[in-house]
């Protein structure tokens, strides 16, 4: 009988030992290390999630001097990203650069929301302008975004899906205007398939424009009237006072767009006012998973409809600052139970 026993608890640390040894070898030791300091992270959350694009705007946000890192751990290296850990006005917050493009910004907002303890997220950044009553430095917080990147290229003779939102016949832009076919035919603009917590499993809706938050684009229309920054330096400054705009449409499409003709297109067919390569992919992320989220970006440029050279360059850096700054407000007016304790 004793003997029985004896080999059990034998076989049971066999076992016991054989798993130690394979969850070794799934997570290297960093790994198994960041696990363990994302519990305790988690010990302390939930947090707000802040997600910036590529250095410029990161910089921009650093400038406001609003992140307060914390102490203990004040990041989280994943997958080959930053996680930020830290507080904003007093909010808890975990901040990320994801990269630029949609499956970037897909992957970083996914994995954040799986990783951490989350309440929502806050996605800025720059955008193009692609609305004439918009200008360089104001900042866009859109009720909608829709993804202009999941296109029907056909053939010049072929007829577009009728579910298709939207089209674009090349030949419609040749020179001279309607002088002959083109072989590159047309773009019908199709859905998207959003899958969702609450949704069927396996079930996707099809849906084109995505909802930001309502309650959350009800905290932001308060900043409306904020004072923005209107010079690059002591020497460049723009001729306008850069302002706030709420409830507005945006673009998202893995295409950099500095081109007038595709600009006027889209604000044509869609009425959007803003053009990225991120934010419908962080909002669909965010909506999929079940969390409010809210974009802010700036405008740094006019999509292609100026002269000469994009201002991308000149005036970047203070579109970035701006949304920096409206993001800061932002979280300042999200009552303590939306934006974690």
């Amino acid at each position: 009988m004793a003997a029985g026993r004896v080999k059990s608890c034998f076989l049971l640390q066999v076992l016991f030992s054989l798993v130690i040894i394979n969850v070794s070898l799934a997570f290297p030791p960093k790994q198994m290390k960041s696990m363990d300091i994302i519990k305790e992270v988690n010990h302390k959350g939930p947090y707000l999630g802040l997600i910036t694009v590529y250095p410029p705007e990161e910089k921009a946000f650093w400038k406001t001097a609003a992140f307060k890192p914390d102490k203990k751990h004040p990041y989280v290296d994943l997958s080959g990203r930053r996680f930020r850990v830290g507080k904003v006005q007093g909010r808890k917050v975990i901040y990320v650069r994801c990269g630029v493009g949609m499956v970037n910004a897909a992957a970083a907002t996914q994995q954040m929301l799986d990783v951490f303890d989350m309440k929502g997220v806050v996605h800025f950044g720059i955008a193009g302008n692609s609305n004439n009553s918009m200008s360089i430095g104001d900042v866009s917080i859109p009720k909608q975004i829709a993804h202009t990147g999941i296109w029907d290229w056909l053939n010049p003779d072929e007829v577009l899906p009728s579910n298709d939102v939207a089209h674009l016949d090349f030949g419609s832009y040749n020179v001279p205007k309607g002088d002959g076919a083109n072989l590159l035919g047309r773009i019908g603009y199709s859905n998207e398939q959003l899958f969702s917590e609450s949704g069927k499993a396996n079930t996707g809706t099809e849906i084109f424009w995505l909802k930001i938050s309502h309650r959350w684009l009800q905290f932001a229309a308060g900043l409306e009237g904020m004072e923005l920054e209107r010079c690059v330096n002591s020497s460049l400054c723009l001729p306008q006072q850069p302002k706030v705009v709420v409830g507005l449409k945006g673009s998202t499409a893995n295409i950099f767009i500095d081109n007038a003709a595709y600009r006027d297109f889209l604000y044509q067919t869609f009425a959007v006012s803003s053009v990225d390569m991120e934010s419908g992919a962080v909002v669909m992320t965010s909506l999929s998973n079940g969390y409010p989220v809210i974009v802010i970006r700036g405008l740094s440029d006019l999509a292609g409809s100026q002269k000469g050279q994009n201002a991308i360059q000149t005036y970047g850096s203070l579109a970035a600052l701006n949304a920096a700054k409206v993001v800061v407000q932002f979280i300042a007016k999200l009552p303590r139970y939306e934006s974690g304790r």
